[in-house]
């Protein structure tokens, strides 16, 4: 039996009010209420990975864990393939092995954008991936690799799904429609359309039939306030009957980053998708601030209250050498649409996730 002592605070001081003994079964009660409040009134501040982890997916696991993976990078001095890191709350990451240890036997070194999707039908994880050729006269190519757990060691196919010129197949994203489990893999940049296809079951292969549907187009615009020079880096929900497609553009990386992200949405996968169009007249929903530069290359998952949170990489500005880290922000609606605080990062301390 312990006892309990309920307070009343003030602006100056504490007073207890009441005192009461509880038992065993009302304590536990109370314990499981404070822990639940605690972590309601939990706040944390970006970014949530303070090292370069670009292009991130995160994922919900069957083991509890969420999942994010990002894009080739030096991690406590060793290269690796392709990131991973696990979570309880999308908040703490623990570092985890190389998930993609082995390069593809078509693959010269260097992955990114990947994307990681849940087959339930063999039991296993696909890892979607952008990775340069051996063939200089191929150009840049989409491969897939499986496992049987999240963190890895993903297995490469043995061949790629889809290569080309310059860097126009790169930043694969498979949606699954949520009521008949129909794939879709989008994909696509290099100053092109970002593409949408229809898969096999399988997830490894395009439907028999299907054909290649170009659902976002790049405006070829000079102007400062224009981002969509180059579109890429998809990712697709459904919400109220709306398929949203979120994507990025124009310039990722280096001195002159110049990337935001944007959204357009439609009544079926294929599209056609309309662009949101904010005050300026573009459809950007995320641009830079003072702090952070270049935000985008966005995934979504939602806690346990069904609020979407975006995982994104930006820039540091006070440290632009230490490449794109990965933030955290809530994803909120309205009419229709959704908005990411002001537009811009967060930069003070905001609420968990709720994962009660």
């Amino acid at each position: 039996m312990n006892s309990f002592q309920l307070y009343i605070r003030t602006n100056f001081i504490v007073i207890p009010i009441l005192s009461v003994v509880l038992g065993c079964g009302e304590e536990a009660r109370v314990s499981e209420e404070v822990a639940k409040e605690e972590s309601e009134q939990k706040e944390f501040t970006n970014p949530v990975v303070d090292q370069n982890f670009p292009d991130p997916t995160v994922i919900k696991a069957h083991d509890g864990y969420f999942y994010v993976y990002a894009t080739n990078s030096e991690v406590n001095g060793v290269i690796h393939n392709m990131q991973v890191r696990r979570s309880k709350d999308l908040i703490d990451w623990e570092v985890l092995r190389d998930a993609m240890p082995e390069k593809p036997t078509w693959g010269s070194g260097d992955f990114w954008a990947p994307h990681v999707m849940y087959d339930q039908g063999m039991d296993r994880y696909l890892l979607y991936y952008s990775g340069e050729s051996t063939d200089t006269d191929v150009g840049k190519c989409l491969g897939i690799a499986v496992a049987n757990s999240p963190e890895g060691p993903f297995v490469d196919l043995g061949q790629p799904m889809l290569c080309g010129e310059s860097f126009v197949n790169i930043d694969p994203m498979v949606f699954v429609e949520p009521d008949t489990g129909e794939k879709y893999f989008y994909w696509g940049s290099g100053h092109e359309p970002i593409m949408v296809q229809a898969l096999e079951e399988d997830g490894t292969n395009f439907k028999a039939g299907s054909q290649a549907i170009a659902v976002i187009q790049p405006v070829h615009d000079d102007s400062l306030d224009n981002y969509e020079n180059l579109v890429e880096g998809a990712w697709v929900i459904k919400k109220n009957g709306f398929y949203y497609l979120f994507y990025s553009g124009d310039n990722c990386c280096g001195d002159q980053a110049h990337y935001a992200v944007m959204v357009a949405r439609s009544k079926s996968p294929n599209g056609p998708f309309e662009k949101y169009k904010n005050a300026e007249g573009n459809s950007v929903i995320l641009k830079k601030n003072e702090a952070w530069i270049a935000p985008g290359h966005n995934s979504l998952i939602q806690d346990e209250q069904g609020t979407y949170w975006m995982a994104y990489h930006a820039i540091d500005a006070n440290a632009p050498n230490a490449g794109r880290k990965m933030l955290l922000d809530k994803v909120s609606w309205k009419d229709g649409w959704p908005y990411v605080n002001n537009g811009t990062p967060s930069t003070g301390q905001e609420m968990v996730p709720s994962l009660n």
